[in-house]
């Protein structure tokens, strides 16, 4: 997909968000969980989960460790939270990283996507148990995104995401280094787009948001560069919003594979996952725009949230909004 004018490939995004009709039924708009959450970190997943929830997915769920389960049921009723990881330190003498990633495993056939990564944290057996759901995910074909400490294991564990055209990994830039120098990337030559590709195609086609300034986004294959105006507050948790945005949008892209309605649509899936990305970045930009708008320099994550539905207003469009 050549890259055109922001406002033609948001069109073709439109074109793939689902309207509200009365013949759908509970969870047909998207099953998304976001797995992360320890210990020291409840705020990331939150985040993540309530865009998601935010930007219409029908249920959003939390797959974490027990103390940060605790704690994330306090911030919202609206999420449902599974405190099925464990960290090292917690883990019961009958326990397992079998037993333990067996009770995610057994979600993912409820799941139409899975976000890996906000607040994860870097413990051996919450790693090893993403690992596993990856190894799963793959072979149900089901869209992950990888974020934060979910990235650790795309640089440590390149063989989990290698070849598969079915994730998107977020890194930073400090993460887009790390994951270069595990690939044997140079990221000292060439223009930023085409690093992103270098690095895309090295890990086989992949789709990577490389976030920044200006976000770019490439497959290997086809990038396109998000540049919408975003707010100056550079606070973290934001890239969170990033995540369940892009959760959400890989739902409705299923749904609209599986023309649940009515289209007459025929775009390819290569160019959906891009449509995806390039959406997810317009709306968590325009998110931040918004926020710091209101807020200034004290705009906290937090403040994203409330500006999910009305950046995906002003940047892509509800087709359901003709028929109110």
């Amino acid at each position: 997909m050549a890259q055109t004018s922001t406002k033609e490939i948001l069109g073709k995004v439109y074109k793939m968000i689902p309207p509200m009709l009365e013949s759908f039924h509970k969870g047909q708009l998207g099953r998304v969980a976001v797995i992360g959450g320890s210990e020291d970190y409840t705020g990331a997943p939150y985040f993540s989960a309530m865009a998601s929830a935010k930007l219409g997915c029908d249920m959003s769920h939390v797959i974490c460790e027990p103390g940060a389960g605790a704690v994330i049921k306090t911030y919202s009723p609206n999420l449902m939270v599974h405190p099925y990881m464990r960290q090292s330190k917690n883990l019961a003498q009958s326990e397992s990283v079998d037993t333990v990633s067996s009770e995610v495993v057994g979600m993912l056939s409820r799941l139409h996507v899975i976000v890996i990564g906000p607040g994860l944290g870097r413990d051996k057996l919450m790693q090893d148990t993403c690992a596993k759901v990856i190894e799963e995910a793959r072979k149900q074909n089901i869209p992950f995104v990888l974020d934060a400490d979910g990235l650790y294991l795309a640089q440590t564990r390149p063989e989990l995401v290698d070849g598969c055209t079915e994730c998107i990994l977020t890194p930073n830039v400090v993460e887009f280094g790390r994951l270069a120098k595990s690939k044997g990337v140079n990221i000292e030559e060439g223009k930023p787009e085409e690093l992103c590709s270098k690095l895309a195609k090295a890990f086989g086609g992949v789709t990577i948001i490389q976030k920044g300034a200006k976000d770019y986004i490439s497959n290997g294959t086809h990038t396109l560069v998000s540049e919408g105006e975003g707010g100056l507050k550079r606070s973290g948790g934001q890239g969170d919003t990033l995540t369940g945005s892009l959760a959400t949008l890989l739902a409705y892209r299923k749904a609209y594979h599986d023309k649940i309605w009515d289209h007459g649509g025929e775009f390819e899936p290569s160019e959906t996952l891009a449509l995806v990305a390039f959406g997810g970045s317009s709306i968590t930009r325009e998110c931040s725009r918004l926020a710091f708008k209101e807020k200034g320099r004290s705009l906290q994550a937090a403040d994203l949230t409330e500006h999910v539905h009305q950046a995906f207003l002003n940047t892509i469009g509800d087709p359901s909004e003709s028929k109110l």
